[in-house]
């Protein structure tokens, strides 16, 4: 490590957790570096002694071989979150043997595809909205589509204050359609869904980005393969710089 970077990052990318939880252990005084505990913004320096519960951090691999990356297949029922007394966690749900962290969430009554990893740079990167990473899923809902349904879905539905983007929405059958968001609102589909008149029984994301749940059963995981890190780390190549 040359040069300064933000507490936050250093701890992130130790594979600790990701930057939004690394600052709320610095907000709970949890962080110590060289015995003193810091404020939000502290940068960290090379030498420095950072721990965190009073177990040390380390600076990560600068090649990132340290880093894990994984594609799970979230049952319906498990929550994403890291934290362990939350019932049903995704964490223990996984049960794997390094710290690990999701990327992004998807809802406990959905299922399917979600990244975790130890990577907090990748994180940020991919989680960044103007980078508009696709993601696919597959809709059930309480009764029949309507052609007026796909094309109100398609063109951008008002919740949450504001208007969903146009996204490509294909009908499957008569109670079932696909849809690829560039979107993660919270609970954006069932929102949507919700101000159209219409409930979702079942809700599955079956692609992000280029990395298919093909292959994986319910709650079944995976190391993502060097050809889709390759692909993930071009999509994200023109994120905007993380702050040092």
């Amino acid at each position: 490590m040359s040069t300064l970077i933000r507490l936050n990052k250093f701890i992130s990318d130790s594979g600790h957790c990701s930057r939004r939880e690394a600052d709320k252990l610095i907000e709970q005084g949890r962080v110590n570096i060289n015995g003193a505990i810091p404020e939000l913004g502290t940068k960290v320096a090379e030498g420095d002694i950072v721990t965190v519960d009073g177990n040390p951090i380390s600076a990560s691999a600068s090649d990132k071989t340290d880093r894990i990356y994984i594609a799970y297949h979230k049952p319906v029922g498990v929550t994403c979150t890291t934290e362990r007394h939350v019932k049903g966690n995704i964490i223990d749900a996984i049960g794997h043997k390094e710290r690990i962290f999701p990327i992004g969430r998807l809802d406990k009554p959905s299922e399917g595809l979600i990244f975790l990893t130890s990577d907090g740079d990748i994180v940020n990167k991919i989680l960044r909205a103007e980078n508009a990473h696709d993601k696919e899923y597959v809709v059930t809902v309480n009764r029949p589509l309507t052609a007026n349904f796909i094309d109100k879905m398609s063109k951008g539905v008002p919740i949450l204050n504001t208007v969903t983007k146009p996204c490509k929405v294909t009908m499957q059958s008569k109670m079932v359609f696909r849809i690829i968001l560039t979107q993660g609102l919270n609970r954006q589909i069932r929102r949507m869904c919700e101000y159209l008149g219409y409930e979702v029984t079942k809700l599955k994301r079956n692609r992000i980005m280029s990395v298919r749940l093909a292959g994986l059963k319910s709650g079944q995981w995976r190391n993502l393969t060097q050809e889709e890190m390759a692909d993930i780390n071009r999509a994200v190549l023109s994120s905007t710089k993380t702050a040092v």
